[in-house]
């Protein structure tokens, strides 16, 4: 019915379903899509009359530079808040910070990006509201070149839904580097390296934060991987091409092959950063190389 619509006779169904083998057994069917995975033939978009292995890439491509630059926004404001929450525990500064804390973990996503349409576009006029210009990296390419407009107007368009995102990662990481801090800061070694002279800082640093970083890289993989799953809300609002919204209008349009392969690279990118963040415990603790 999606390929001929409501008017097909029982004859063209049937043609419809011998080109695309679904007149085969459910195992057949099923060998014939592994052995295209193998080879990254996800077939033809219902649509849009391209491979869905292109599309996807396409959005893959927005929704990374989405994530990458929201996390990085995270990283920027919870390391040093979480760190100075911690060390500065009950007294004024870790109230405000816990407050931050609590306003990004209970706002939504889409109500942060409608505050901050309203502001910057809306009101002030600094940024545009939606749509994506060109990615970063063509505009770097064009940098190279002597210009710097493409650069800028693709970071203008990236502020607000990056800030969006990176908003509500921040108040997450925040906190559990708040309370892994609190109990590493309590540890013997780290009065032992303050009796010995050692300065504030690279106690903080050295011996604090560096063995605080295991249940913290593992939030931080979460929520890259929740990123890069496709940040679906965010996306909308900001009319972002990414790979969530690609999926989203794919699942209304009942374009299954779309679908499918969106799924599927979701997965993948779990698994993938899941495995990453399991090598980067090794890094951080030796303890673990053993």
């Amino acid at each position: 019915m999606i390929f001929l619509g409501q008017d097909a006779t029982p004859e063209e169904i049937e043609r419809i379903r011998a080109l695309l083998g679904l007149d085969r057994s459910i195992f057949v069917q099923l060998g014939i899509y592994l052995r295209n995975l193998l080879v990254l033939d996800f077939g033809d978009s219902i649509f849009m009359g391209d491979s869905v292995l292109n599309i996807i890439l396409d959005g893959f491509g927005a929704t990374l530079e989405l994530a990458v630059a929201s996390l990085v926004i995270s990283l920027i404001i919870a390391i040093p808040l979480g760190i100075i929450s911690a060390i500065k525990q009950n007294r004024w500064i870790d109230h405000i910070s816990m407050a931050f804390a609590q306003l990004g973990v209970s706002m939504p996503v889409f109500w942060t990006g409608i505050l901050l349409i309203l502001l910057f576009s809306v009101h002030l006029g600094w940024l545009p509201s939606f749509g994506r210009s060109d990615s970063l990296w063509n505009s770097f390419l064009w940098v190279l070149h002597g210009d710097w407009a493409p650069l800028r107007e693709s970071l203008r368009r990236l502020a607000m839904p990056a800030f969006s995102l990176g908003f509500m990662g921040a108040a997450l990481i925040s906190r559990m580097i708040r309370s892994s801090m609190l109990e590493v800061l309590e540890a013997d070694y780290v009065r032992t390296a303050r009796m010995k002279g050692t300065s504030e800082f690279k106690v903080i640093m050295k011996h604090a934060f560096r063995n605080a970083l295991l249940p913290v890289v593992t939030i931080v993989g979460l929520q890259f991987g929740f990123l890069l799953g496709g940040s679906i809300v965010t996306e909308t609002v900001f009319a972002w091409p990414g790979l969530g919204r690609i999926v989203v209008n794919a699942i209304s349009q009942r374009d299954f092959p779309v679908v499918q392969g969106g799924v599927i690279l979701i997965a993948v990118s779990f698994a993938l950063i899941n495995l990453c963040v399991d090598i980067l415990y090794a890094f951080i603790n030796p303890k673990i190389r053993t």
